[in-house]
């Protein structure tokens, strides 16, 4: 008895803090109209100066911006829309609509019509890949959602969309290679649409858009929307699935294991979701593991559904925080889903105080190119880079390699166990023999 009675205090309690914390967010009403529009918060409020918000919608604009939406507590502090773009504008969010989907699936999953560990070919049939049925049969929906299918494209020329048999051939074991690859997951909107026996954007007006008020429609395998919707899924998702306290997502298990490390393969990467503040990571179109957290500039804890071209969904629990942007490419270096672009928006963003902490922004104003900073320092060091891709290697006073490397941008060393004493830093850009040395005194 005493067990039954914790059990039902333990989920009353459960129940309770879920529903606190869904009052300390405001949720816009289902459908806007100008008497009852999305709610806002001065920017001042944030303490966030008028002179950097202006530098930010600048920065913005030179790099292609046609929507930038910040939340804080699910109210709107920052709005703006660049050009001929406006609030009613609709836009593709390419492949942050993965996001969208790994959150269907588990709609789906929890209405049981389908089990992320059934077999790929229990809805798409036998014959799906060019594996032989042995090979076939090992491929889940899991591994669709992981990117470890362990599938690649027929003529190695990179990310390809091609769905046709031929197309879908053996690199390696489920499990065994993470691998960016578009098309298993667009045969995951197959899959789905096996699974729930009618359109996917029927699916997905019942279970989310009355709702939740988030509209939009899959053209092509692509989620078009309006930039306001983009924010209300990541207000959605900030709230773990609930609108209000009105389940959507009713499945906390499935939730937790979206947004967090899916495999042992890429710690930055869930099912469909990219998650910050990892070790390491991996990214589209490559086999490297890069050390470092995936955008250092921004909050270890955000998770962020990014696709090509700059479109970003990014969210902040420990902040409250949603930041939407869409637009054309910012000319950042490319690397598919992710870019330099990232880490420098976070940078702007850190910045936004009127007093501004250089150091936790991982910024400083007018400083050198590269710099390690705290130094001296007796424990931890940031190390400041632009974004590109580098050869990294710390050496001790003897010339020993204590620590190596490839990274793409500006990361924290962990030198705790280290001993005291001068320790120096080799940067070497990828593909160029030009390297800079940086000095490190351990105290």
């Amino acid at each position: 008895m005493n067990i039954i009675r914790n059990s039902i205090l333990f989920l009353l309690f459960s129940f309770c803090f879920a529903f606190a914390k869904a009052q300390d967010l405001y949720f816009p009403p289902l459908i806007e109209t100008e008497e009852n529009n999305w709610e806002t918060m001065s920017a001042s409020e944030l303490e966030w100066c008028d002179e950097k918000i202006d530098s930010l919608y600048s920065f913005l604009e030179e790099k292609n911006t046609k929507g930038f939406i910040v939340l804080k507590d699910g109210k709107i502090v920052l709005e703006k829309y660049f050009g001929t773009f406006t609030v009613d504008s609709a836009w593709y969010w390419a492949s942050a609509g993965k996001s969208m989907i790994a959150t269907l699936v588990g709609i789906a999953q929890r209405s049981s019509l389908l089990d992320i560990n059934d077999k790929t070919s229990d809805y798409l049939g036998e014959g799906w890949t060019s594996l032989n049925k042995e090979q076939e049969e090992k491929i889940t929906i899991r591994h669709q959602m992981t990117m470890t299918t362990g599938l690649k494209e027929a003529d190695s020329t990179g990310i390809d969309n091609c769905l046709e048999p031929s197309c879908l051939t053996y690199s390696s074991e489920p499990d065994t290679r993470w691998y960016y690859y578009n098309s298993p997951y667009r045969l995951l909107q197959h899959v789905l649409d096996s699974a729930i026996g009618k359109p996917l954007n029927q699916y997905f007006n019942e279970r989310v858009t009355r709702k939740t008020g988030i509209t939009g429609a899959f053209v092509n395998y692509i989620l078009f929307s309006k930039p306001r919707s983009m924010a209300r899924f990541g207000l959605l998702m900030l709230n773990k699935g609930k609108w209000e306290s009105n389940p959507v997502l009713n499945d906390a298990m499935y939730f937790e294991q979206m947004t967090n490390t899916s495999q042992e393969l890429n710690s930055a990467y869930g099912y469909l979701w990219w998650l910050n503040g990892k070790d390491k990571f991996k990214l589209p179109a490559s086999d490297d593991v890069f050390e470092g957290s995936l955008i250092p500039n921004a909050p270890s804890d955000m998770i962020a559904a990014l696709g090509a071209n700059d479109q970003k969904i990014y969210i902040v629990p420990s902040q409250k925080l949603v930041v939407v942007r869409v637009g054309n490419s910012a000319g950042a270096d490319r690397l598919n889903a992710l870019s330099s672009f990232d880490n420098e928006l976070w940078g702007k963003i850190s910045a936004l105080k009127c007093s501004e902490n250089p150091v936790l922004s991982n910024q400083e104003e007018g400083g050198e190119t590269m710099k390690v900073f705290p130094n001296p320092s007796s424990e931890n060091y940031f190390l400041k880079i632009p974004n590109g891709r580098y050869d990294i290697a710390i050496r001790n006073a003897l010339g020993k390699v204590i620590y190596k490397a490839k990274v793409t941008h500006s990361f924290r060393i962990v030198a705790k166990d280290w001993k005291k004493g001068i320790y120096f830093v080799e940067i070497t850009p990828i593909g160029t023999k030009t390297t800079t040395y940086l000095k490190i005194v351990k105290e």
